[in-house]
Formats: structure tokens, C-alpha cells, sequence
């Protein structure tokens, strides 16, 4: 009897904690979420596991419309609501007419601005700023909420090494360290300190996983790498924004081991919800559970729903397969009804936590939206981020920055085109607001005239894409309208890359170089003698060393947004001095791809050079990118000095080794620079890559000035994953580079024991 009572206390004691853990808002969200759903009949939870959108018909009830479903309580969540702000509040309170009158998550895919836009991702994260990128999904949350949205599908987290992938524009590129550190900037500043206020917006982490290495780079396409691959360098960005409280994730629309990721237990169940703690939950890309029969993995919609059910898929966007089929599947005994409660309760969780059982409409206020949306302030953010996202590439003879006196020739299709600074997945951005790079520079100097010069493209499949026709005479005429204006002027700067409708979902390419009557005219200006600056306006790494020859100054400055203009305008006559860094290497062809910073050796490595037999190397053309991650190009110039170690030798875990470097100014301009720290381990259990982003610093520098750069590195930062999928570092020797991008360094090595 004695050793009975012992061990009911000793259950007693291991089961308070967890209790006694859970905050006191924790706490009363359990007693609120398990009161309501004790009311709730299976159809009440089934409807809560249902996402709607008014823009498409799909599934068992596509003949009902969307605002009967969310009348009649079949439809929990709604997405892509559109009409003014009291129509759109109007359609959430359709569920006040429900029997619980539970409140309706709102979504939509505000990916890079909602009124206010920013460069898309790719641009933002060659900002390499953190707390301008936490900023920007600030501002958008503001925005956004004010006129009833609660939820947005971002952040884009996928790692991306294949630029032909449409999606790339919607993300931070190839490297995990760095894809991480954006992923959680954006989820604390679309969610803020706290769900409930009235500003947040909930993150949804997307697209999980490994969707970013679609093969081929098409969309949609199958994904198939090791576990270990998936470990090192795809699962960090997702784990990260999980771990920086995001409440929601989407699954992929690809395969992973054969699994399609919306029915794949071992990446949602095990991965996700057990091995990493996430708390929120999972939503399907559009339909992809009713995709699942076409994958091949379900006989039909039904088996579908029980597999996406069972492998822990919460809600079911589109198709509406949960809804339809999971009842019977209950009574069949497929899917139990823990799984259905369980599912039921991470998504009221989610309502709860955003406090909408309190106020269903939070934020929501026209005249406040009025007010918030497009402020000076936000406009000033937008033109901090424009200037901050563009990349210099080249500046043969420091032709830049012009001055400010100079007769300009301003040409091509995107110079004066206020549509064509957003990209495909701006929605409710305002045209009107955009500053034009011909507004932009013409506020500074109005010596300035603007043609068009070409046509976006003559490839016959690509001109539904990009929205735009082509016709042989009209590129004539326009080509000799632009040399006629280009021989008056003093600098030729040409707009010329990719319309917004040549890249996002389903923008797949297997030609990324700039489009052949955009070249005409770029030979044809270069023949003028005049000096050309060639402005890349495009959603991703584009292979340009064709146009090289052609141009004396090139500027990456993607699609920038509301401000595009007025950044430009101050890039190119030296106000600001560009500091961008890449985040996704630029081939020279199509036939290097998949190309990326940090890939391994292989036991017969490239060493330079071309004609090298039985290397790993192409007969026709070296092995190395045009330009590489991290690099970026300054009006002034930074030198590096050696790297000096705390330490060469270290043993034990609880050790800090130091690493320092002076940089100095040694140019004409104050300048930003971003230092970037690698680390290679040479030999190790599993072979690790040349080199991996470990760290950086950004530092300004007025010209002469020199500054110290100091940089702690840890054994947390030798950690990687074995062959066992273990995270841990081994003893060893190990190099650190420190330099301004991954391919110019300096270095220094150590050893480090345990």
C-alpha cells in the first residue's frame, strides 16, 4: 500500500509541471477551446478543418457558393475576400449567423506590401537588414488588418538554388543560415509581440517542405534528396520561423520520398509537430489534398482526405475533401475522431490566440485604414528598403554615379511603368502611388527624356506570360526611336529584364537571359558611343554575360515597389551608395544549374580553368558563377586586412573563439558594407560543403576610415548533421573566411578538440 502511494505521487509530481508550465493565458485558452468544442457537432469541427476562397469552385460542393458555406457554418475560414472594406466585412459576418457563431480566420497572399509595396523577397533579402525586413511585414500587418485580413501566406521560406523556379522572387535565396534570419524577422513582424493586438497579422510559413528544389526548377514538380540534404541546408529556414512563433505552416505541392508533402506523416506529424514542438497548424497549398490522387498515391477524393487527415494536415484550403468525406471516414473507422479534435483545436487555438473570439473584426476600421495605409512613413520605409535591395554589379570606369547635370536617355519597356514596379502576387497594391524610375529621376534632374525602345519579348510563349504582344515593325521603329535619343544624350540608362508576369507560381523558365529584342536594342545603343547603364528589373538571377559587352554600369534592381523611382533616382546619382549583397547566385548559363555558393568538393574538384581533363569541370566554360552570393559592388571600395584568432588551438564546447579583421575605406564615398563569416570543417564523418555562412555584420565607413569587425564563433557554429541526422560537431581542424562576398576572403585556421 506504502509503495502504491508512492508511485501516485511520483505521477502526481511528473504531471503538475507540465500543467504548472503553461502560462495563465495558456491555461485559460485551454478551458475556453475545450468548453466550445464540447459543444461543437462533428460537421461544426469538420467546417473549422475547411478553408474557403470566393475566387474558385472545387471539391464535393462546388455548386454552393462560398457565402452560403459560410452562412450555413460548412465553411470555418475564408481567403482572397475582395470588394471594398465594407464588403469585406460584411462577408466575415456571415458567420455570425452560424449556431456558435465562431469566427472566421481571414487570409491572403501578402507577400511583399498590401497598399504599401516593398521589393519583392529576393530583392529585401539583399538588404541583408533584419530589422528593415521585420519593418516592412510591420507595415504590412498595419495595413492589412485595418481592413479585416488576419492571416497572410508568408513568409516564402523555400531554399532556392535553381533560378529557372518562378518562385524564386518570393524568397531569400540559397542559404539556410541567412534564409533563416529573414524567415524569423518576418514572422515577428507580421505577428508583432503579441497575436492578439490589433495589428498582427498570423504568419504562415511556407512551402513545407523542400519546395524550392523542385526538379528542373518547374513548378509543382517532384522533390527527391537525401535526409540528410533536407537537414543541412533545406529544414533550417522552416525550423527557424517555427521556432520564431509562427502560427501556421503550408504544406509543399511536391513529393518528398514518394510522399506527397500534404500526406507525408513523417514531415508534418513527426518532423514537424514532434521533433521541432510546433504548436500552430497546418494548412494544404490550394487543393493539393485533391492533387493527391493525381500524384498516384489515392484510388479517390476520399482516400485523399483520410491520408492528408491522418498525416497531420490541419485544414484543407480548396478543396474541401475534409469537409465532404471525413464524416464517413469516422463511421468507417479510417480517421479517428482524436485526430479530427486534435486538428479542430490547433485551428481555434489559432482564433483564440488572435483573439477574434473577443472581437471578431479586431483591427478592422476604414477611416483607421484610411489613415495607416500609404503614410509618408510607410513610404519612407519603402524607399529605405528600394534603396538597400539593389545590387551593383558592374561599374566599368566608375561611370557611376551620374551627375546630376547629365542629359539622360532614359529607355525601355519598365522606364516609365507603374504596374511593372509590383510583381504577380501583388493584390491590392496601389498603382497610382508608384514613383516611376522616369518620376524618380526627373524630380532630380529634369534633363531627362524616356522611350520605350523595345518590346519585352519576342518569344511566342512567353507573351501571354508576360501580358504583352510583339510585333516585328513596332520593335523596328521603337529601336530606332531609342538611338535617335540616345546620340542626344550624355548617358544612355537602359530599363530592360523581366515583366512581373514573367516570374512567381508557375513562371518557370528555361531561358533566363535577358529576351532577344531586349539585346537588339541593347547592341544598338552601345553603337552610339554613348555610356550605357543597363537597370535589370526582374524577379530572379537572369544569365546576362551576353549583355556585358554592351553595357559599362549594370544595377540588380528587381521589382522594387511603391518607391521604385525615388531609390533609383538616389542610386544613380550617388545620394545613395548601393550596398546590396546577393542572396542567390547569378550563372553565366543555364547548363551550370543548380548552382550555388556552398556545394561540396568532389574527389576530383574543380581547380580553375577550362581545359583541365578528368576534373569535375565543363569543357565549354569554367565552373564559377557571374557573380557569386554575397557579392555586391560599392561607389567606394573596402580593404580587408589579415583575420586574427583569439586561439588556434581550443578544447571543450564551452569555449569562445574570436575572430577579428580591420576593414578600411579606401574609396571616395561613405559606404556600407556588409562582412560576411564562413566556415569550412575539411574532414568530418559526413563531407561538408567548401564553405558556410556561420555570420555577418553590416558596418559604415566614411572614406579613409577604418574599423574593426569582431566576430564570436562557438561550437554551436561547427554543429552539423551526421549520418545518424544528429545535430553535433567533431574534433578537428576548421578555416574561417571573412570577406566581402563568399568567393573573396581571407582567412584562417584552427583546430578545435573536445
Amino acid at each position: 500500500m506504502k509503495k502504491q502511494l508512492i508511485y501516485i505521487s511520483l505521477i502526481c509530481l511528473t504531471t503538475i509541471p507540465l500543467w504548472s508550465q503553461k502560462t495563465t493565458n495558456e491555461k485559460q485558452m485551454d478551458i475556453f477551446i475545450s468548453g466550445l468544442m464540447k459543444k461543437m457537432t462533428l460537421d461544426e469541427k469538420l467546417s473549422q478543418l475547411n478553408l474557403l476562397t470566393p475566387n474558385s469552385n472545387t471539391g464535393p460542393f462546388a455548386t454552393k457558393k462560398y457565402a452560403e458555406k459560410l452562412k450555413d457554418g460548412s465553411g470555418g475560414n475564408v481567403y482572397s475576400l475582395v470588394g471594398s472594406p465594407s464588403e469585406v466585412k460584411a462577408k466575415l459576418e456571415l458567420a455570425e449567423s452560424t449556431r456558435l457563431k465562431i469566427p472566421l480566420l481571414s487570409g491572403l497572399d501578402i507577400i511583399h506590401g498590401y497598399k504599401t509595396i516593398f521589393p519583392i523577397p529576393l530583392g529585401l533579402s539583399c538588404s541583408w537588414n533584419m530589422p528593415l525586413i521585420e519593418q516592412t511585414a510591420r507595415v504590412a500587418a498595419i495595413e492589412a488588418s485595418a481592413v479585416g485580413y488576419n492571416w497572410t501566406f508568408s513568409p516564402m521560406v523555400d531554399i532556392s538554388r535553381d533560378p529557372r523556379w518562378g518562385r524564386v522572387m518570393e524568397g531569400s535565396g540559397e542559404d539556410p543560415f541567412l534564409g533563416g534570419k529573414i524567415a524569423q524577422a518576418m514572422v515577428k513582424g507580421y505577428q508583432g509581440d503579441d497575436l492578439k493586438n490589433e495589428t498582427s497579422l498570423m504568419a504562415c510559413i511556407k512551402h513545407f517542405g523542400m519546395y524550392g528544389a523542385a526538379e528542373a526548377g518547374r513548378d509543382y514538380n517532384t522533390t527527391d534528396m537525401s535526409k540528410l540534404t533536407m537537414y543541412q541546408f533545406y529544414l533550417p529556414p522552416y525550423k527557424a520561423a517555427v521556432e520564431a512563433g509562427a502560427g501556421s505552416i503550408m504544406t509543399s505541392f511536391n513529393e518528398v520520398e514518394g510522399i506527397p508533402a500534404t500526406a507525408n506523416k513523417w514531415l508534418i506529424t513527426d518532423v514537424l509537430k514532434k521533433q521541432w514542438g510546433f504548436k500552430g497548424f497546418a494548412v494544404t497549398d490550394f487543393a493539393s489534398i485533391q492533387e493527391l490522387t493525381t500524384h498516384g498515391i489515392s484510388k479517390d477524393d476520399k482516400q485523399s482526405a483520410e491520408l492528408a487527415m491522418n498525416a497531420g494536415t490541419d485544414m484543407d484550403m480548396g478543396s474541401e475533401l475534409f469537409f465532404g468525406y471525413l464524416k464517413q471516414s469516422i463511421q468507417e473507422g479510417k480517421v479517428s475522431m482524436a485526430a479530427i479534435d486534435a486538428a479542430c483545436r490547433r485551428v481555434l487555438e489559432a482564433k483564440y490566440k488572435l483573439g477574434l473570439f473577443t472581437n471578431p473584426y479586431r483591427n478592422f476600421d476604414p477611416e483607421k485604414a484610411d489613415r495607416v495605409t500609404l503614410t509618408k512613413e510607410n513610404k519612407e520605409i519603402a524607399k529605405k528598403a528600394a534603396l538597400r535591395s539593389m545590387v551593383l554589379l558592374e561599374n566599368k570606369n566608375n561611370i557611376l554615379p551620374l551627375k546630376k547635370d547629365s542629359n539622360i536617355a532614359l529607355i525601355g519597356p519598365f522606364a516609365n511603368n507603374k504596374a511593372e514596379m509590383f510583381s504577380m502576387w501583388v493584390l491590392k497594391g496601389d498603382v497610382d502611388s508608384v514613383v516611376t524610375i522616369y518620376e524618380g529621376i526627373k524630380k532630380v534632374n529634369p534633363n531627362v527624356e524616356t522611350v520605350m525602345g523595345t518590346q519585352i519579348t519576342d518569344n511566342e510563349y512567353l507573351q501571354s506570360f508576360a501580358g504583352y504582344p510583339y510585333e516585328a515593325e513596332e520593335q523596328e521603329k521603337l529601336i530606332k526611336e531609342a538611338v535617335e535619343l540616345a546620340k542626344k544624350s550624355d548617358v544612355v540608362v537602359t530599363v530592360l529584364g523581366e515583366a512581373k508576369g514573367m516570374s512567381g507560381e508557375a513562371k518557370n523558365l528555361t531561358n533566363i537571359s535577358i529576351p532577344n529584342c531586349q539585346l537588339e536594342l541593347l547592341k544598338a545603343l552601345k553603337n552610339t558611343g554613348k555610356p550605357i547603364v543597363l537597370l535589370l528589373a526582374n524577379g530572379r538571377p537572369m544569365t546576362i554575360e551576353n549583355a556585358l559587352p554592351y553595357t559599362d554600369a549594370i544595377v540588380e534592381t528587381w521589382h522594387l515597389g511603391t518607391e521604385a523611382g525615388s531609390a533609383v533616382a538616389e542610386v544613380l546619382f550617388g545620394d545613395y551608395n548601393p550596398s546590396g549583397k546577393l542572396t542567390m547566385t547569378f550563372p553565366r548559363s543555364v547548363g551550370q544549374i543548380p548552382i550555388y555558393y556552398n556545394h561540396k568538393n568532389t574527389g576530383r574538384p574543380y581547380d580553375g580553368g577550362r581545359k583541365r581533363n578528368f576534373k569535375s569541370n565543363y569543357m565549354d566554360s569554367p565552373n564559377t558563377p557571374l557573380y557569386p552570393f554575397g557579392y555586391g559592388l560599392s561607389y567606394t571600395t573596402f580593404t580587408y586586412d589579415k583575420v586574427i584568432l583569439s586561439d588556434t588551438i581550443l578544447t571543450g564546447s564551452n569555449k569562445i573563439l574570436k575572430a577579428k579583421v580591420n576593414i578600411t575605406n579606401t574609396g571616395k564615398y561613405p559606404g556600407e558594407e556588409t562582412v560576411q563569416l564562413y566556415l569550412n570543417d575539411p574532414v568530418a564523418s559526413v563531407t561538408r560543403p567548401v564553405k558556410e555562412l556561420k555570420n555577418f555584420k553590416k558596418i559604415f565607413l566614411q572614406p579613409g576610415e577604418t574599423k574593426e569587425v569582431s566576430f564570436d564563433i562557438t561550437t554551436e557554429d561547427l554543429k552539423f548533421y551526421n549520418s545518424n541526422l544528429i545535430l553535433d560537431w567533431e574534433s578537428g581542424s576548421f578555416t574561417v573566411f571573412i570577406g566581402t562576398n563568399s568567393d573573396v576572403t581571407n582567412n584562417a585556421a584552427f583546430v578545435w578538440n573536445k
